[in-house]
């Protein structure tokens, strides 16, 4: 790799070191090179070095192990949650808008893994609806597990993503009518349609999950939908 002329600054630095990862073909947890050797063969300052790993490690590309040195991260796409939480305060629309993208996903998934999930998984699943009224993890377990054998590790961590966001982003929602109730028997119907392995049943029992949900959205929205 030839040496960057003059001095690399800002993102075009850590474009630079993505770059350098690639064309290295660096795995998540290979060695990253040490500091001296990035500053050679981008042509930056050792300030301006460590400012562009310290971006990167925000975003999960690498990791920094004091003592030890810096690797190849496996940049997950959690680390995308603050954004997320930021519109979701900040824009009073951006739930609405991410509790349909979510239905959309999980509507979706929900009919590639019917069929597909054994009983004993079936099981977990309705354990854990079973568990929804007083411990709320079980919740976002259910939607782990239900997707778990769908073979696609970006899918798994998006749903875990916009799961995450919306209940965090949950106080803003209006009161539900008996909403322990609702959500267990919403996601036990969902367990019974996937257990016909129907998957036209499994995607209406998922669109009825997400009515509820939807409605609080609306109503906790303001009278004239305005941001």
């Amino acid at each position: 790799m030839t040496r960057t002329a003059g001095r690399s600054r800002g993102p075009r630095l850590q474009d630079r070191i993505i770059e350098l990862i690639h064309e290295q073909r660096l795995a998540p947890g290979a060695t990253l090179p040490t500091e001296p050797q990035l500053m050679d063969l981008l042509g930056a300052s050792r300030n301006s070095v460590r400012e562009a790993v310290r971006a990167l490690q925000a975003l999960g590309i690498v990791e920094i192990r004091h003592g030890t040195g810096t690797f190849v991260g496996e940049a997950p796409l959690a680390v995308l949650k603050p954004s997320l939480t930021f519109q979701l305060r900040s824009r009073a629309r951006a739930l609405a808008d991410l509790v349909a993208v979510r239905e959309l996903l999980e509507v979706g998934l929900i009919a590639e893994v019917a069929g597909t999930i054994p009983p004993r998984r079936l099981d977990e699943l309705d354990a854990l609806a079973a568990r929804m009224a007083d411990d709320p993890d079980a919740d976002r377990a259910f939607h782990a597990l239900l997707y778990s054998s769908c073979g696609n590790e970006l899918v798994l961590q998006l749903v875990d993503l916009f799961w995450s966001a919306c209940h965090e982003a949950g106080a803003a929602l209006a009161p539900a009518d008996d909403p322990a109730e609702r959500v267990v028997a919403d996601h036990r119907a969902v367990v019974g349609a996937l257990r016909t392995g129907d998957a036209d049943a499994a995607r209406a029992a998922m669109r009825r999950h997400f009515t509820e949900v939807r409605d609080r959205v609306s109503r906790a929205l303001p009278a004239d939908g305005a941001d």
